[in-house]
C-alpha cells in the first residue's frame, strides 16, 4: 500500500508539473493574440465573405451558396485546382530527386563543417537576388534560341528548337523546382548531419553494403527532415502564382491565378471562395505529411 501511495503522489506531482502556471500563460498571450488578430480571424472573414452574394459589378453582404455552386461547376476553376494538386505532385517529387542527392553528400560525405556550411551558403545564394529575377532568368534559358537550346543544338543532340521549354506546364515545373529546392535541400542536410557515424561504421563491419545501409539507417532517419522540406515545398507551391504567370505565359492557371485575377476584378466573393478551398487544400497536405513522422518526437 506504501509504495502505491508514493507511486500515486509522484503522479499527481507530474500533473502539478506539467500544469502550466499563471506567468507562463502570460507570456504565451502575446502570441496567441498575434495568432487569433492575424491567422484565425482573416481566415473566419474569408469564409464568410465566400457567401457574400457576388454581382457583376458589386458585392453585397446578403449570404448565398451562389459562388461555392458557381466554383464546383465551372471547369475553368476546378481545372485550375486540378492543375494546381498536378504541379504541387510532379514539384514535389522533382525537389526531393533533385535535393536529397545533394542534401546527402552536404550533411554525410562532407565531415568538415566549415565546408558544410559553405556549401549550405552555396545553395542559399540565388535568394539574394529578388523573387521576380530569379523567375524571369528562366526565360533566356528556355526560349527558342536560349541557351538550353543553343547547347542541345550544338552538341547535336536535337535538330530544331524545343519550343516545349518556354511558356508551358514544363516551364513552370522547371522554375518551381529551381525556386524551391534549397527548402527541400537544408531540412535534410540537417537530419543527415544528426546520423551517428558509428551506426554506419557498425553497419559496415557486418557486412552491409551501401544501399542496404541506405535503406535501413539513412532514409529512416532522415524522414523527419524530408517531411519538413515537403511541408516547406508544398506551402509555397500550392500558393504560387508568379511563377506561372511569368514562365507560362498565362497559359498555365493555379488557384493562386485565380485568386489574384478575381482580387483585381472585385469579384471578392469568387476569390473567397478560391482561398478557402487552397486553404483546406493546404490543410490536408501538411496533415497528411504530419502522419508520415512525429516531428515532435523526431524533432
Amino acid at each position: 500500500m506504501s509504495m502505491m501511495a508514493v507511486a500515486e503522489q509522484t503522479e499527481a506531482e507530474t500533473v502539478t508539473e506539467r500544469k502550466p502556471s499563471g506567468k507562463a500563460l502570460w507570456l504565451l498571450a502575446p502570441g496567441v493574440l498575434w495568432m487569433v488578430l492575424f491567422l484565425v480571424l482573416p481566415m473566419l472573414m474569408m469564409v464568410y465573405v465566400s457567401f457574400w452574394t457576388q454581382t457583376t459589378f458589386k458585392i453585397e453582404p446578403t449570404l448565398t451558396l451562389k459562388s461555392w455552386v458557381t466554383f464546383f461547376t465551372s471547369d475553368t476553376y476546378l481545372g485550375a485546382l486540378w492543375t494546381t494538386v498536378r504541379i504541387w505532385l510532379i514539384v514535389l517529387v522533382a525537389t526531393v530527386l533533385v535535393g536529397y542527392p545533394a542534401a546527402l553528400y552536404v550533411g554525410l560525405f562532407v565531415k568538415n563543417k566549415a565546408l558544410q556550411t559553405v556549401l549550405l551558403v552555396l545553395c542559399v545564394i540565388p535568394f539574394w537576388t529578388s523573387f521576380l529575377i530569379r523567375v524571369l532568368a528562366w526565360r533566356p534559358m528556355l526560349g527558342k534560341e536560349g541557351a538550353i537550346n543553343m547547347i542541345l543544338m550544338n552538341l547535336g543532340i536535337t535538330d530544331a528548337p524545343i519550343e516545349v521549354l518556354l511558356f508551358s506546364e514544363l516551364s513552370v515545373i522547371i522554375g518551381m523546382t529551381q525556386i524551391y529546392c534549397v527548402f527541400m535541400v537544408g531540412p535534410i542536410a540537417f537530419m543527415l548531419g544528426r546520423i551517428d557515424h558509428s551506426v554506419i561504421e557498425a553497419a559496415q563491419d557486418l557486412g552491409a553494403g551501401f544501399w542496404r545501409i541506405f535503406r535501413t539507417i539513412i532514409l529512416p532517419l532522415s524522414m523527419p527532415g524530408v517531411v519538413v522540406g515537403a511541408i516547406f515545398v508544398s506551402v509555397m507551391v500550392l500558393g504560387e502564382f508568379a511563377t506561372s504567370a511569368a514562365l507560362s505565359g498565362r497559359k498555365v492557371n493555379l488557384l493562386g491565378n485565380i485568386i489574384v485575377t478575381q482580387v483585381g476584378s472585385l469579384k471578392w466573393a469568387f476569390a473567397a471562395v478560391a482561398g478557402v478551398v487552397l486553404t483546406v487544400l493546404m490543410g490536408a497536405v501538411i496533415a497528411a505529411l504530419l502522419r508520415v513522422v512525429d516531428l515532435r518526437k523526431e524533432l
